[in-house]
């Protein structure tokens, strides 16, 4: 039997949602749409457009709250996949493929850079007692970014095994860290 994630306050939140309550999305909106619209900034580039794309993901987000399963994790986590998701499709009917400066001297030179980017969400502190810089890398590649595994691997010059590997090896380290109490999102 699956561990349920969910404290008290979200399973209402939840239930709310999955009843239609107004008053529950309106309670959603006002917790998470501020993390989420800097999510989509930090993928589209431009903040007309994620402010219109942050609307569609709360559209889907009333149409598929049944999909969430808060046995497979938190409303937060189900949040972030929707949204970036929502934001990745756009920028791939747009044919514009979101990109990435590194450097040529290696992926661990630059990284303080990446980290203050992301400390708009929440997740720099975390992110720098809890991953090695080379997994963060990885992360913010494929999750905030929308590289493929390969294409990380190729931006990094790292074998594929490899970028599988740490990407594994950063999500249960964030998991872990996320479900802590100390790190709730309330």
């Amino acid at each position: 039997m699956k561990k349920s994630f969910t404290t008290a306050c979200e399973t209402d939140l939840i239930e709310g949602l999955k009843s239609h309550s107004r008053i529950a999305f309106s309670q959603l909106y006002d917790r998470y749409a501020a993390t989420l619209l800097g999510v989509i900034t930090k993928i589209v580039k431009n903040e007309t457009e994620a402010e219109d794309l942050l609307q569609d993901t709360f559209v889907k987000v009333w149409k598929n709250i049944h999909r969430h399963d808060p046995n497979k994790g938190r409303l937060f986590t189900w949040l972030l996949n929707v949204t970036r998701n929502t934001a990745l499709d756009y920028l791939r009917s747009r044919n514009k493929a979101p990109h990435v400066e590194l450097p040529q001297d290696g992926y661990l030179i630059g990284m303080h850079a990446t980290f203050n980017t992301v400390g708009y969400i929440g997740f720099s502190d975390v992110v720098n007692t809890t991953l090695d810089p080379r997994h963060w890398q990885i992360i913010e590649l494929i999750y905030f970014k929308g590289y493929t595994q390969q294409e990380t691997a190729e931006q990094l010059n790292l074998p594929l095994g490899t970028v599988k590997t740490w990407t594994r090896i950063a999500l249960i380290q964030l998991r872990q860290t996320f479900r802590s109490d100390q790190f709730a999102f309330q």
